[in-house]
C-alpha cells in the first residue's frame, strides 16, 4: 500500500486512531496508539516508545525505541470503533533495526535463505483454541462452551456461532478462511486460513489470536491458546506447514521423478529439523504447560521422526503433491512466538539442506510409535522431544545454531526468562500434590 492510499482510507472510513503494534520477545502483542491526525509522524517513523518497559527489550539507560510501520500491514479493525492498525518494525534512535525485535530476527533468516537461491518459505498455520465460560465477575472458569467432539454440529457444538463470527471478522480483514470446525476436546475449536510467505503468515497468526480473543470475550467466553488447559483432554497445537519455492514459483519440495514425490532438498530440510528439534523445542513449545501436551496418547508428537501418513511422527507429509507438497511440523503450539519459532525452524531446515549428506538422510518411519515400547523406539535410534521446560532450556543453551539465529540480545534474555519461569513453577506446590500428599 502507498501512503496516499492509506490517507484516503483513513478519511473515507473516518478512522480516529491508529494502533502501532509490535511483538515482544515472549510473543505478546504490544502497541502504541496515536490519533489519526498524527499519521504523518507515523509515516516519517517518528513514533517512539519506552523499550525498557517491554520484556526482553533494553535497559533503562537505552530506553528510547522507534516504530517503523510496515505499510502493507495497514488494516481497519472491524471489532474496534474507528481504529486501524500497522504492524511495526522496531528501530534504534540511530535508525538501525533493533536486533532484539523478533520480526527482525525472522527477516534476517529470510535474507539468508534468499542468498542461498531459495525465494520463498510459505507457511500455513493450524491454530487450535478452547472456549471457556466467564464467571459473573468476569474471571475465567474451566467450564467449556460445550461437550461436543470432533466435527460435531449444533446443538452439541456450543461455540459454532462464535467460531462463525470469528471467521467472518477475519474475512473482513483480508484473511482467506479455509475451514472452521469443532476439534476433539470439549469447547475446542480450529480455524485455518490460507498459507502465505513466512513473514505475512506470522503477522496473520498474531492478528488471528487477537481477533479470536476479542470476539470470544464479546460473547462472554475466554478463548485460550494454552497448550493443555484440561487434564485428560486433547491439547491445543498449531501445526505448521512449510514449503520452499524458487523465483519461478516451483515447489522445491516436489520431485515428479521420485516415487514418493519428495525432492532430495525436502528430505534434507526434514533431516535438519529432526537433528535440531530438541534444541528448537524451547521456541516451538516455550512454556511449562507446553510439555503437558507433548505426552503419549493424545496424537501430539513426542518422537523425532517423519512419516508420509503417521500422525505419531513429529513431521508428517500430507498427501497432496506438486505445488501443495509440504512438511507439517506437528509439535508447534500456539503459545510460540511465531517470528522466533519460524526463524529457528527456517535456520535448522536450511542447515539440513546445506550440511546433511545424502547418505545421512533420516529415513521415514511407518510404525505407529505410540504402539511401541520406549525400548523398541530407542533401538530404532529415534530421539524423544524434551519432556519439561527445564530440559528444553538445557538443550537450547547448548545450541550453536540457535545462539547465532537469536543473536546476542535475545539469546541470553530468552534463556533468563525461561529459567525464571521454570524456577517459579518448580518451586510451586500444585493442587495435585495437595490432594495426593496432604493427608498422608
Amino acid at each position: 500500500m502507498t501512503k496516499e492510499e492509506i490517507r484516503k482510507i483513513i478519511k473515507e472510513h473516518s478512522i480516529s486512531y491508529i494502533r502501532m503494534q509490535f511483538t515482544d520477545m515472549l510473543g505478546d502483542i504490544k502497541a502504541v496508539e496515536i490519533p489519526s491526525a498524527k499519521i504523518e509522524d507515523a509515516f516519517d517513523n517518528k513514533i517512539m516508545f519506552d523499550g525498557s518497559s517491554i520484556e526482553g527489550f533494553v535497559r533503562i539507560k537505552e530506553a528510547d525505541m522507534y516504530l517503523y510501520p510496515d505499510l502493507n500491514t495497514f488494516l481497519i479493525l472491524p471489532f474496534e470503533d474507528s481504529v486501524a492498525r500497522f504492524i511495526c518494525d522496531v528501530y534504534t534512535p540511530e535508525g538501525k533495526p533493533f536486533i532484539g525485535d523478533p520480526r527482525y530476527v525472522l527477516k534476517k533468516e529470510v535474507k539468508k535463505m534468499q542468498d542461498m537461491g531459495i525465494d520463498t518459505l510459505n507457511i500455513g498455520f493450524e491454530p487450535e483454541f478452547y472456549l471457556f465460560k466467564l464467571k459473573e465477575d468476569g474471571t475465567p472458569s474451566l467450564a467449556p462452551s460445550d461437550k461436543a467432539s470432533y466435527f460435531d454440529l449444533s446443538p452439541f457444538d456450543g461455540g459454532e456461532d462464535i467460531r462463525r463470527e470469528i471467521a467472518l471478522t477475519l474475512e473482513k480483514m483480508g484473511f482467506l478462511v479455509q475451514a472452521s470446525h469443532h476439534e476433539v476436546g470439549p469447547g475446542q475449536n480450529e480455524i485455518t486460513f490460507k498459507y502465505d510467505n513466512v513473514l505475512n503468515a506470522c503477522d496473520r497468526v498474531q492478528t488471528f489470536k487477537q481477533v479470536v480473543k476479542v470476539i470470544a470475550r464479546k460473547h462472554n467466553y475466554l478463548a485460550t491458546f494454552m497448550p493443555k488447559p484440561l487434564e485428560g483432554q486433547a491439547g491445543n497445537g498449531m501445526h505448521t506447514n512449510c514449503s520452499l519455492f524458487n523465483k519461478k514459483g516451483e515447489n522445491l519440495f516436489y520431485d515428479e521423478n521420485d516415487p514418493t514425490g519428495l525432492s532430495l532438498l525436502c528430505r534434507k530440510w526434514m533431516s535438519g529439523l529432526l537433528i535440531h528439534c530438541r534444541e528448537l523445542a524451547l521456541l516451538t513449545n516455550p512454556i511449562v504447560n507446553s510439555y503437558k501436551r507433548l505426552v503419549s496418547g493424545y496424537e501430539a508428537p513426542i518422537y523425532a521422526c517423519w512419516s508420509d501418513a503417521n500422525r505419531s511422527a513429529l513431521i508428517r507429509i500430507p498427501a497432496a503433491r506438486k505445488l501443495a507438497t509440504r512438511t507439517e511440523m506437528r509439535n508447534v503450539d500456539p503459545t510460540a512466538n511465531p517470528y522466533l519459532a519460524l526463524a529457528g525452524i527456517l535456520a535448522c531446515g536450511l542447515d539440513g539442506i546445506k550440511n546433511v549428506d545424502e547418505k545421512d538422510l533420516i529415513p521415514p518411519v511407518k510404525d505407529n510409535l505410540f504402539s511401541l515400547s520406549e525400548d523398541e523406539i530407542h533401538k530404532m535410534g529415534i530421539k524423544h522431544l524434551p519432556e519439561t521446560l527445564h530440559e528444553a532450556v538445557r538443550e537450547f543453551k547448548n545450541s550453536v545454531i540457535l545462539k547465532e539465529v537469536m543473536g546476542p540480545h535475545i539469546y541470553p534474555r530468552y534463556i533468563e526468562a525461561k529459567e525464571k519461569e521454570w524456577k517459579a513453577y518448580h518451586t510451586s506446590v500444585s493442587e495435585y500434590e495437595i490432594r495426593k500428599y496432604l493427608g498422608r
